[in-house]
């Protein structure tokens, strides 16, 4: 490993990019791209669609150039494969990390580990202690911040000489960012490694970059001192499109669709016709894309004078390629979306019998069933909804499915699933079988869904840890017990059991309907709680049981995304979110964390939602023995053997409070949040282990500084501790104040 890396020459760039050409199919992604990074670290700025991540693929040749030089320690790399460019001192963090939730943090170090190399797992784990603590966790089971860590440790192990990172910081909070920012800094400080940079934090990409680049519309723009970048505010807007120069600098033609990617009709889901007819034989129209403009070509010597005379009819895209956003669109209200129609789905080119028997157990019992193959090995099927009419939906177009290795295949299958089912009518459930392989491909589109519509998993996993593919949803996950291969005496009875779970459901779900059109049942009202906010819950619910459907939701990471995730579903109708403490476990590396969306369901709908800072005195961890040694000087209570509460301190509340703060200047709708002056927990009172008035006022001061009000947004700070019955009548004074109700309405029992 030590002699792989080629020497250096005194005169050779670590990375030189000359006149760089990259397209796909007839769009000019990278348009003569040049970049020098002699040593330390180069950023790469520009606004999503400009061609960034398309230089790192082509970079680690994932992706070929038309034409160009790449060259790394002088020694070209156009043409050669990617395993040998990653062997030469290469490594790569690709955009969204992508780890194997199944493999724990020392089995993905451990499959990295080449051996012979300055960097070793011990030095990875001396490096990021966090990964130590955290080795047995699976890759799903870990923190924004930490799956980055593991990331750009993977990519150590393979003792690079050059670093790419596609976005290392993107969708993590801010104290997160903070802390992978330090790790690079770190990084080039004291190893021997140049990274070229990729970023759209302008803030982390000039901290840590001598120079940057800006990227636009495939083109090095220019390069400049990161210095020059970071104290001008106006060129940040002119040369990046952020505020309001955003229209001056860069204008991009709106998308449409190439050729590659078929138009599905959205009526009868088949492919619609061609996107274009040229006008003559020997005229082809090429639609613009987020790179260039649309044109004519092959065969013609120029464009017809008025193109737009010619211009193709506008066409139903199937899914919005612009850029994914880091969280989904808000769900569709379960009755819009609500029907008849039974959906079975899976492989049907492996597990084709195991489905097909189950369609007929359904349809036997008078239910329309429609099957969709999500297959990825390009064979024939005989399912209602072919491979070929679900893998449009891919962001990336069919070509991103099935034009690569079966991992990354499955993935964008699933990717490509979870956009089709969300725009489908009239299901009345989704039911499918499956090994691993195919329950990670049907459950994120099951999550998709809202809550309440019958949701069926019939899986060899059923029987261990179902959390990554259950989540916040309501999954029903049943053991398969033999493998889904092939029809026996025990899988028929098992498959069969599960068909008619659905079935009893779907049409148990239609008469329930009935009776609730008849007497409406009373609108849901979403309440967060913790062991330590117990009181303040119990006396707010029992006031508000008339008016609502009180819903309470033990504040444990999973229960704040179950509340949210109905927030989505369209069954709430207003939040009572008093118990935040799922933040102080994000922030802090707790066993309960929030992930990075929290109150991001309440931006997206816009429901009326009335928070406070329940718990937020406290980080969750395991038995006493599992707390980090970083944190052995601090005040604990050990809640029970398994339970220790660990107070937060003043700094930390500091950050928290930014962060909330940042998080409801983003909601629009209707927000009261209230400030309980007296204490937040039943810890935090006199005389109780967590009370801290500096800690608190470092929490309720940032929040304060941060807070935006406006005339559907107010702070309001109340000078009782959060179990007191004042802090609850204030707390429902503010929810009446947004979302007021009449007490005589007369509702359905529930």
């Amino acid at each position: 490993m030590a002699n792989r890396t080629p020497v250096r020459n005194a005169s050779s760039a670590v990375l030189q990019v000359r006149d760089l050409h990259v397209y796909y199919g007839q769009s000019h992604a990278l348009q003569g791209v040049d970049l020098t990074l002699e040593a330390g670290v180069h950023a790469v700025v520009g606004r999503n669609g400009m061609g960034k991540t398309t230089l790192c693929n082509t970079i680690m040749g994932l992706q070929p150039a038309r034409r160009g030089s790449i060259r790394f320690l002088g020694e070209e790399l156009i043409g050669q494969p990617p395993y040998k460019i990653a062997s030469k001192g290469i490594g790569y963090t690709p955009q969204g990390r992508r780890l194997w939730p199944s493999l724990t943090v020392d089995e993905h170090l451990r499959l990295s580990d080449t051996g012979g190399g300055a960097w070793t797992i011990e030095r990875i784990y001396d490096t990021f202690p966090r990964l130590a603590e955290r080795q047995r966790n699976g890759g799903a089971q870990l923190s924004g911040g930490e799956q980055q860590m593991l990331a750009i440790s993977r990519a150590l192990l393979q003792d690079p000489r050059l670093l790419v990172l596609d976005e290392p910081t993107e969708g993590l909070a801010p104290v997160i960012v903070d802390q992978v920012e330090e790790l690079l800094v770190r990084l080039t400080e004291e190893s021997d490694v140049a990274i070229l940079l990729i970023e759209q934090n302008i803030s982390v990409a000039t901290s840590i970059a001598k120079d940057v680049a800006i990227m636009v519309n495939g083109k090095i723009s220019r390069v400049m001192p990161a210095a020059q970048l970071a104290n001008d505010r106006a060129l940040q807007e002119r040369l990046l499109g952020v505020g309001r120069h955003s229209h001056e600098d860069v204008d991009l033609p709106a998308w449409e669709p190439t050729a590659e990617v078929p138009q599905i009709d959205p009526e009868t889901q088949e492919p619609a016709e061609d996107l274009a007819k040229p006008p003559s034989p020997s005229l082809v129209y090429v639609p613009p894309t987020r790179w260039s403009a649309a044109r004519w070509s092959e065969g013609s010597e120029a464009a017809p004078a008025d193109m737009s005379a010619s211009k193709p009819p506008e066409r139903v895209r199937p899914f919005d390629t612009k850029p994914e956003p880091l969280f989904k669109e808000p769900l569709t209200p379960l009755e819009s979306l609500v029907g008849n129609d039974v959906y079975v789905v899976g492989t049907f080119d492996t597990k084709g019998a195991e489905l097909s028997y189950i369609r007929d157990c359904i349809a036997a019992q008078g239910l329309r069933v429609r099957t969709v193959d999500l297959s990825t090995s390009g064979k024939p099927s005989s399912a209602d909804v072919p491979p070929h009419l679900v893998a449009p939906y891919h962001k990336g177009g069919s070509s991103a499915v099935f034009d690569t290795d079966r991992g990354t295949a499955v993935r964008a299958m699933a990717d490509a699933f979870e956009n089709w089912i969300a725009r489908q009518r009239g299901i009345g459930g989704i039911i499918s079988a499956a090994g691993s392989g195919g329950t990670a491909l049907a459950t994120p589109a099951m999550r998709r869904l809202p809550i309440g519509m019958p949701k069926v998993m019939i899986s060899t996993v059923a029987s261990g840890e179902v959390g990554q593919y259950v989540g916040p949803s309501d999954i029903m996950m049943m053991y398969s017990v033999t493998d889904v291969q092939g029809l026996n005496k025990i899988s028929r009875q098992v498959l069969a059991n599960g068909a008619n779970a659905m079935v009893g459901m779907v049409k148990r779900a239609a008469a329930d309907k009935i009776a609730r059109d008849k007497i409406p049942a009373k609108p849901g009202l979403g309440l967060t709680m913790f062991g330590v906010t117990t009181t303040a819950i119990q006396q707010v619910t029992a006031q508000l049981d008339d008016l609502y459907d009180c819903q309470v939701f033990h504040a444990t990471g999973v229960g704040g995304r179950s509340m949210e995730k109905l927030a989505d579903s369209g069954l709430l109708s207003a939040v009572m979110d008093l118990t935040t403490t799922e933040i102080c476990d994000m922030m802090c590396g707790g066993v309960f964390a929030a992930t990075e969306d929290r109150f991001g369901a309440i931006i997206r709908t816009r429901i009326p939602y009335v928070g406070s800072l329940g718990a937020m005195d406290m980080v969750n961890f395991g038995a006493r023995n599992t707390v980090p040694e970083k944190y052995k000087d601090r005040v604990f209570v050990e809640h029970n053997p398994q339970v220790t509460l660990m107070r937060t301190t003043a700094s930390e509340n500091a950050k928290m409070g930014d962060w909330i703060a940042s998080r409801l200047n983003e909601m629009t709708g209707p927000v009261r949040f209230l400030i309980p002056e007296g204490g937040v927990s039943a810890l935090d009172a006199p005389g109780k282990a967590f009370h801290d008035p500096a800690a608190d006022k470092a929490l309720f001061d940032a929040l304060t500084a941060r807070f935006q009000e406006g005339g559907n947004r107010r702070l309001i700070r109340v000078s009782h501790h959060i179990n007191d019955p004042a802090f609850a009548r204030a707390a429902i004074e503010a929810l009446e104040e947004i979302n007021p109700m009449k007490r005589n309405t007369r509702y359905a029992a529930v």
